[in-house]
């Protein structure tokens, strides 16, 4: 399956996610992890256009996400950096996704510079992850 750069853009503005998950870690420094992943799921019948995403983009992983579901799930910084977020940039997305998308590089490169290894920083991405993905008030 050959992917175009429109339609990738189009599928994940329906299909895809971009998330930043922060868990607690006791082994970290302030005691919480940042977690930031690109991920697209779909049922068991259409995991071909999961593998196909995964081999375009050279990276990711596909695997099951709950019951018939699959993922492809992106997770690794320097892959969210370096392929992911040039490829949005570049093709920009549509919908109201697209304010994620800023909010989630945004985060991103909060990480590469080390920010969110220090409290301030911690915060300022609790703040942008909490804003994220259509939470509710009642969520936050």
């Amino acid at each position: 399956m050959k992917l175009e750069p429109q339609w990738i853009t189009g599928f994940v503005d329906g299909e895809g996610c971009f998330h930043v998950g922060i868990s607690r870690h006791e082994e970290m420094s302030l005691g919480y992890q940042v977690l930031p992943e690109f991920v697209v799921v779909q049922h068991e019948r259409d995991v071909q256009v999961l593998h196909a995403l995964k081999d375009y983009f050279g990276c990711g992983v596909v695997r099951v996400n709950h019951g018939d579901r699959m993922s492809f799930r992106v997770r690794a910084l320097d892959h969210l950096q370096n392929v992911i977020i040039p490829f949005f940039h570049k093709h920009t997305l549509k919908t109201k996704k697209s304010i994620d998308f800023k909010k989630f590089a945004t985060v991103c490169l909060m990480m590469e510079r080390g920010e969110h290894l220090a409290q301030e920083g911690l915060d300022q991405i609790r703040h942008i992850a909490d804003q994220m993905n259509n939470k509710t008030s009642e969520e936050l």
